[in-house]
């Protein structure tokens, strides 16, 4: 049966208002060593992120330290390193992953040593991936790790993600190996992309599956708070965790800014497909229920007819199935009209048709097993075809209220085992 998305209620919006100023704290680390899983617990990713290119900065003997938000508690962790867009090798030295106290300092004794195969430190092919070994460790929904990387070659690009809206840090070149340290004060440099780390996976009683987020900059976050993890997703699982905290999915998010669906558009994009990303950034994934599409406005904006858009989206639909998983569908919300500049083609009337025709498909058609309107809910009233001003950030995406209604609209129900 399709369900889609009647707005948000008062209860629910007071509920969340009261819990935005609530912050979740509490660490409790079990001893190091294998993971021993109890009766009734399955892995499932707790977080993820989406690599798109390699980066600008350059590590060199220095140590990066990589904050995660995982979105289910358990009892241990793994953790999956990528070198997607890497050239060379890398080489890890050392690994760790501790619970977050504040900024760069962890909560003391929390800090526990990553194993690969048993082994310390790792080196990931060109374009390869790794999981370490489980290592265990107490962990609890919406709370933030830190995952301590030791590079020791010299000049390595990360291969990364690009605007994580989530403070990470560095030490300085040279610096050596301080994964093990719990201390902030090596660890001075700053940087809002992430490095290498892919997902972090967790062994979980409570964990009904995994949620991915599937989507362009506005599942990535733009226009959201730095750090205040105020995306649409992290309100879902939010209310996922507080609906039921015994028994609730993981939401983990694979949004990149500017991602379109197909590949044969102008400009080019900038980042890998959805069509292309798909098997990497969700299929991939560990204990995955549900996957949310949320893309083509970018598809749009470079004038792929809505026909060629549905045949996308219609792919990625068949293929998500294909491994019996649940997947469903957003509409794609106003994108005000502006004219063409540099390297940007804008947006006009006859876009804003193609949008129109590709959510009537979305919500008609019959391909999801369920639709979220996410289009009905920051429209304006009076103007349909723009954002309403109130939950407007530059146009294209919505400000952190907008992002709020919008992970307040979703009904719950899709999600259910």
């Amino acid at each position: 049966m399709r369900t889609t998305s009647a707005g948000i209620t008062t209860r629910v919006t007071r509920i969340l208002v009261l819990l935005a100023v609530i912050t979740v704290v509490g660490f409790g680390a079990a001893s190091g060593g294998s993971a021993q899983g109890v009766e009734g617990a399955r892995w499932v990713t707790a977080w993820a992120t989406s690599q798109q290119a390699l980066g600008a900065t350059t590590i060199a003997n220095a140590t990066v330290r990589m904050i995660a938000r995982v979105t289910v508690g358990g009892e241990s962790v793994r953790v999956r390193l990528d070198n997607t867009f890497g050239t060379d090798p890398l080489v890890i030295g050392a690994a760790y992953v501790g619970a977050v106290r504040r900024g760069a300092a962890l909560s003391p004794d929390s800090n526990r040593p990553l194993r690969f195969g048993s082994s310390a430190g790792v080196t990931v092919a060109p374009g390869g991936t790794v999981l370490s070994d489980p290592v265990s460790m107490q962990v609890i929904a919406r709370q933030d790790l830190a995952v301590s990387l030791y590079v020791p070659e010299a000049d390595v690009r990360p291969s990364q993600h690009a605007q994580a809206n989530v403070t990470s840090y560095m030490s300085d070149a040279g610096s050596g190996d301080l994964a093990a340290h719990e201390s902030d004060e090596f660890f001075t440099g700053t940087t809002t992309s992430t490095f290498w780390l892919k997902g972090i996976d967790v062994l979980s009683q409570s964990a009904t599956g995994t949620v991915v987020g599937f989507g362009d900059s506005i599942t990535d976050g733009t226009c959201t708070t730095l750090d205040a993890h105020d995306r649409w997703q992290d309100w879902l699982a939010m209310r996922l965790y507080l609906a039921a905290p015994d028994a609730h999915p993981a939401v983990v998010n694979e949004g990149i800014g500017g991602n379109t669906i197909v590949g044969e558009v102008l400009p080019p994009p900038t980042s890998p497909t959805g069509l292309d990303r798909l098997d990497r950034d969700v299929l991939s994934h560990t204990g995955v229920t549900h996957v949310v599409l949320f893309m083509g406005t970018n598809d749009i904006r470079r004038e792929v007819p809505a026909a060629r858009l549905i045949a996308g989206m219609q792919d990625i639909v068949d293929r998500v199935k294909a491994r019996g998983l649940t997947i469903i569908g957003t509409t794609i919300i106003p994108r005000h009209n502006r004219p063409a500049s540099g390297s940007n083609s804008g947006w006009n009337p006859a876009k804003t048709r193609i949008r129109r025709e590709v959510n009537d498909w979305i919500r008609t058609g019959g391909a999801f097993d369920g639709v979220i309107d996410f289009d009905g809910v920051v429209r304006d009233r009076a103007d349909p075809d723009r954002i309403s001003a109130a939950f407007d950030c530059d146009g294209i995406h919505p400000n952190p209220r907008g992002y709020f209604e919008m992970g307040g609209a979703v009904p719950l129900g899709l999600f259910a085992p």
